[in-house]
């Protein structure tokens, strides 16, 4: 091994190893910064939103005075207008929104004040739309109901209801944590249930509950009367898609144009990360390019040496290790450096942030460090096998 050693270090070309550090060290950088600042900028756009995915827009007909005041016309979609809807390439999947047809009343127990109570009213979506990892879900014969609300409700209720009344305001944290008491009314019946907040969102201006819950409560305390579906939710797949903007405006649609931004800007995030991570992986296969050629050369001048060795009882595996270890070593050197500058940069960047966003909350680094040493295993697997191969040619050319 020894030997093996001394001849590596006597034609290691020192500007050609160098080129590929440099090279390799960009590429690695722009995969994983790449990858980081798409995650910490998510955050950004969402907020605290992680209950309705980026690509979903809520769509709806547009209210007139003279079409749907005067002459009542409905705002609800038709079944023929929503398998238009389906049919447009630039949808993936159309969700329709079900409103409660029944009566509902949710009262407030909270440190010890007297009882508050409000008529309210739920919707819900397909479960495929809702994205939580809370308890999310309904079977008949449960008394507990999940909500997702409406992050503008809470606040509406600190800074506005709850000052002018003296109460007391209401974090996140305590709302998930306080049950309600909801009261269904209708066809004739009155149950009570036991409800809880799993969560807010910034994307839906209703009281969401499951889609079991919604079917079998109007047919318990609704049946027979017309579901309307007043609103729909689409998943695109590119929201800055001009069809689609035309689409909406041709059939009279609309959909909140800030969130319609919002999803814009998501995708071209996503766009330009595919983007930075192709000429990031281009870089990094140049620089693998580079260490095989260095490698090859050192292999092909030390060909007639490596199989005297072999000839005097080293196996093709011992000749090749030293090989192998120097491209380890360098790309462990790659990583380890491409890590500690990524770090260095997010530190930088995300001190704006929360200038900027008080509520930011930016991503850990667990899928960052995934990819950084997932090319790292690929390129010394890759690397293990092309050596390996090389020295099994000249120990099958010595026979």
């Amino acid at each position: 091994m020894n030997l093996v050693w001394k001849l590596l270090k006597q034609h290691i070309s020192k500007p050609q190893f160098a080129g590929f550090f440099l090279a390799n060290l960009v590429g690695m950088l722009i995969i994983m910064l790449g990858i980081q600042i798409y995650n910490d900028a998510t955050k950004v756009f969402d907020g605290k939103e992680g209950f309705m995915k980026e690509d979903y827009l809520i769509i709806s007909k547009k209210v007139s005075t003279l079409g749907n005041t005067i002459f009542k016309q409905s705002t609800s979609f038709r079944d023929d207008e929503l398998a238009q809807l389906e049919e447009q390439e630039f949808v993936e999947k159309v969700g329709v929104f079900t409103p409660s047809n029944y009566k509902v009343r949710a009262g407030l127990n909270l440190m010890g004040f007297s009882q508050m109570s409000t008529d309210m009213f739920f919707e819900s979506v397909p479960d495929e739309f809702v994205d939580t990892d809370k308890k999310w879900g309904f079977k008949e014969g449960d008394h507990f109901i999940p909500i997702i609300l409406p992050r503008d409700y809470l606040d509406l209720y600190n800074f506005g209801f709850a000052q002018s009344k003296n109460l007391p305001t209401i974090s996140e944290g305590l709302a998930t944590s306080v049950t309600l008491d909801i009261t269904i009314r209708g066809n004739g019946k009155e149950d009570h249930y036991d409800g809880r907040i799993v969560g807010f969102t910034n994307r839906l201006n209703t009281l969401l509950v499951p889609q079991a819950f919604m079917e079998w409560a109007n047919k318990t305390y609704a049946p027979g009367k017309k579901v309307e579906k007043s609103r729909t939710i689409l998943k695109v797949g590119n929201p800055a898609d001009q069809n689609l903007v035309k689409y909406l405006q041709n059939h009279n649609y609309q959909t909140d144009n800030s969130k319609l931004k919002a999803s814009k800007t998501a995708y071209i995030l996503r766009l330009c990360l595919v983007v930075v991570t192709a000429v990031g992986v281009v870089i990094c296969l140049l620089a693998f390019y580079i260490l095989m050629l260095s490698i090859y050369l050192l292999i092909q001048k030390n060909s007639n040496k490596l199989e005297d060795l072999m000839l005097l009882g080293y196996s093709p595996a011992e000749v090749a290790r030293p090989y192998q270890t120097l491209s380890i070593v360098l790309n462990a050197a790659v990583l380890l450096l491409a890590i500690i500058a990524v770090l260095f940069i997010r530190n930088a960047y995300t001190g704006k942030l929360e200038a900027f966003f008080p509520n930011y909350e930016g991503t850990g680094l667990t899928t960052t460090l995934l990819v950084g040493v997932g090319l790292f295993v690929l390129v010394a697997v890759f690397n293990h096998i092309l050596v390996a191969h090389k020295m099994k040619s000249i120990w099958n050319r010595k026979d």
